[in-house]
């Protein structure tokens, strides 16, 4: 049985009854203020008792939500992303899988470790370099990150490189002298190149549920994000947020990290995604 169907089934009232739409929707991690609008709407077409209708309403709601906006275009390489996100959600590990496949497609890539912090994390960027012959520019922790990220620029432009991926130290949003050593790598990189980074992405645990809401409303008040990245989708959790940080921040999702390799990283399909949700 489906994620979706347990959850009609969890929430169904006895014969007849209506199901506790509120309760299955914050439980599919939609969020309050999402879940709230879309059950007044399923009350007012009149589809609150009959749940396959209502999940036709549902599907085409999200799949409308949660398409992503089209690429902005990119006058002049490389095209950098900056990789933001609290500890253990998988960033390192993301900045790698997203190099290894814009390699795939034939692009040339360049990795900045500017996560100077914790000290596996450049050896550990530097450990994927090595495996997918991508250069790495790395420096000895305790380093100013925003001198990492400016050399990392400095070399992928000398390269001409097209991509340039940039990894930072985990942090919890509500720390501010931290926050503002990840203001100060933006500063520093528009101090180069005006526009940018072009992405600043939240890498995001999807096992967190809904509370990748709140950190995607802190990280993008502090830093002004362009997108997020959910990462371990490959368990219970179905991604719902996904829905919900679009429709309460505006934040499209580009990536969906499904397991630990790097083709487990697939790019977001707004009906894939919402068929999966759905149990298809």
């Amino acid at each position: 049985m489906s994620f979706w169907n347990q959850l009609v089934n969890r929430f169904r009232g006895g014969s007849g009854e209506e199901i506790d739409w509120e309760a299955l929707l914050i439980e599919a991690d939609l969020g309050i203020k999402l879940a709230t609008e879309w059950v007044d709407e399923i009350r007012a077409e009149g589809l609150s008792r009959t749940p396959e209708k209502a999940e036709l309403f549902l599907r085409e709601k999200m799949t409308k939500l949660v398409r992503i906006p089209p690429p902005l275009p990119i006058k002049h390489k490389p095209e950098v992303i900056l990789l933001i996100g609290v500890n253990g959600s998988g960033k390192t590990t993301t900045a790698a899988k997203l190099a290894a496949k814009a390699k795939q497609e034939g692009r040339l890539v360049h990795l900045g470790a500017a996560d100077t912090f914790r000290a596996a994390a450049a050896e550990q960027l530097e450990a994927w370099g090595a495996r997918l012959e991508i250069p790495v520019t790395s420096a000895a922790p305790g380093t100013d990150p925003a001198s990492v990220a400016v050399r990392s620029l400095l070399a992928s432009q000398e390269a001409k490189s097209d991509l340039l991926i940039i990894d930072t130290a985990g942090r919890q949003a509500n720390k501010r002298n931290l926050l503002l050593e990840l203001q100060k790598i933006k500063r520093s990189l528009q101090k180069k190149v005006e526009t940018i980074p072009h992405h600043t992405w939240l890498v995001a645990d999807g096992t967190t549920g809904s509370g990748v809401i709140q950190q995607a409303k802190e990280f993008h008040e502090a830093i002004g994000l362009t997108g997020i990245i959910v990462t371990k989708l490959d368990g219970s959790a179905q991604g719902g947020m996904v829905a919900a940080v679009r429709a309460e921040i505006g934040l499209p999702t580009y990536y969906l990290g499904r397991g630990e390799k790097p083709e487990d990283l697939k790019r977001f399909e707004a009906k894939d995604f919402v068929d999966r949700f759905f149990g298809e």
